[in-house]
């Protein structure tokens, strides 16, 4: 698959490295001399985040290509994102221009954060082909993409791009009715003209509502929205006691949602002065590392319940099993005799420590992944938990071979030593490449969860993990299994 980015700015090469991180081919066009430096830098920090997201390794990366000229950038594209500045007369002379050198089936898409698509779509040879992927900065973490159809918008186009969307790892809000800046910059707008009255009348500084929403709406509304949040607010009674106690403060004077303070050099210096002194020590690179690091532990963490945006990566993580070699079932797996590969993927940014390695803890949950991986694929799934079997892990020993860091592509391979009855004996074994990095030694015994006692596992259950043990049965043992805390061992390499 193909991409043409027209237009190579921050959302350009956000998008640029969404999908160029996602296995596409992409190829920009913009004149700007410093276009491919800029994008450059997007990519080094969308590379650095990105892989570490998910808990399954990302494609093979797609080929960059900047282009000289509009024709060269669109040939073969399947998917244009336009992300020129907003200015409608220059996207309509783009947009005519992008479709005088475009396949007629290719999905041409605007980035624009105001535009309606109808206006876009005037004077239009194919008007079909067109509708607006409104995206959010960081593209490459922020999965958020606000797809507006138009009139003239062919209902195939809006469908082919939900699925291009959601193969990206993002979530297309289909927006159904056009409406200047479509849903969320509408919201923006609000709590911004209202921020800007707070730092005019000095009520607060910027600092100060950067920190109130930090603080404390802003970490609600990550995992919860706007409503789910304001549900639990009104108790037990939910949400129709929420709107009738807090419902009459809606015709209060509280806000000047009506009414935008003048633009005056002088307001304009209250707050760039106040911003720099904010934040003004760091470079933009700088707080772009920063922004990302904490979106990615913050979206680590809601994927650990399953919640808000952390939900959304789970379920493409499961998409991805296949692509990444790894099995969902025993069924998938095409050679039972070798280890079964548990775990392909990248090591996240916030899995390493003072040391600038991966954290002691980090191999224990990795190896812990792994064991629920195995265990999913012998058949001990939500639904069999959910019926009061499971395993507890009753003793481990890991060996720490070699150095890992946040962003090494790791894979896990793992072993049946024992099945016997209740018990359950694995050895997995880390590597980056060639390079053995740890190893894993973990006996489990099969648990009634009603009980809280070692019981017999079903006889399904235990028909798979015989299935697997009698197929390895033939595996030299591993270096290393069976021995004690303080043994030799070979030396770090």
């Amino acid at each position: 698959m193909r991409a043409a980015i027209i237009g190579g700015g921050v959302i350009g090469g956000g998008w640029a490295a969404r999908f160029l991180l996602n296995g596409w081919d992409v190829r920009v066009f913009d004149p700007h001399p410093d276009a491919a430096r800029k994008m450059g830098e997007v990519l080094e920090n969308a590379r650095r985040a990105l892989p570490g997201l998910g808990n399954v390794v990302l494609p093979p990366e797609g080929t960059l290509t900047f282009c000289g000229t509009l024709r060269e950038a669109l040939s073969g594209a399947d998917w244009v994102q336009e992300s020129v500045p907003e200015r409608l007369d220059l996207k309509q002379t783009v947009l005519a221009e992008v479709q005088a050198h475009v396949d007629p089936t290719a999905i041409i898409a605007s980035s624009t954060s105001g535009f309606k698509p109808s206006e876009l779509q005037q004077g239009a040879v194919r008007p079909e082909q067109i509708l607006v992927a409104h995206p959010f900065n960081p593209v490459y973490l922020l999965p958020v993409v606000e797809l507006v159809p138009g009139a003239g918008t062919a209902e195939a186009t809006l469908t082919r791009a939900k699925g291009i969307i959601e193969g990206l790892g993002m979530y297309p809000l289909h927006v159904r009715k056009e409406i200047d800046a479509h849903i969320a910059d509408r919201l923006l707008e609000a709590v911004w003209r209202e921020a800007l009255w707070l730092v005019r009348d000095g009520i607060a500084t910027t600092e100060e509502i950067d920190n109130v929403i930090r603080y404390g709406f802003g970490l609600r509304w990550a995992q919860m929205g706007l409503f789910e949040t304001y549900r639990i607010a009104g108790g037990e009674a939910g949400m129709k006691h929420f709107m009738a106690q807090f419902g009459p403060a809606l015709k209060w004077p509280w806000t000047k949602l009506m009414d935008v303070p003048d633009f005056t050099d002088d307001l304009v210096d209250l707050i760039a002065s106040q911003s720099d002194a904010q934040s003004g020590h760091l470079s933009i690179r700088a707080l772009e590392r920063v922004r990302d690091d904490n979106l990615v532990a913050m979206m680590r963490a809601l994927a650990a319940n399953d919640a808000g945006a952390g939900a959304l990566q789970n379920a493409h993580d499961r998409k991805g099993l296949p692509a990444a070699g790894l099995a969902a079932t025993l069924e998938d797996l095409k050679d039972l005799t070798q280890p079964v590969l548990t775990q392909n993927r990248v090591i996240p940014l916030d899995w390493t420590d003072y040391n600038g390695h991966m954290t002691e803890s980090r191999y224990l949950d990795a190896f812990a992944q792994a064991t629920d991986r195995f265990m999913e694929i012998i058949g001990c799934d939500a639904a069999y938990i959910a019926a009061d079997g499971s395993f507890f892990t009753a003793e481990t020993h890991l060996r720490h071979l070699d150095e890992a860091h946040a962003g090494d592509p790791i894979t896990v391979h793992t072993q049946v030593l024992l099945a016997e009855g209740k018990k359950m004996q694995l050895w997995h074994e880390m590597r980056r490449g060639d390079t053995m990095l740890a190893t894993a030694e973990h006996m489990l015994l099969h648990v009634n969860l009603q009980t809280r006692r070692a019981s017999d596992p079903r006889p399904d259950l235990a028909a798979n993990l015989q299935r697997i043990s009698k197929a390895q049965a033939g595996l030299p043992r591993p270096e290393g299994a069976g021995r004690a805390v303080g043994a030799a061992r070979s030396p770090v390499s």
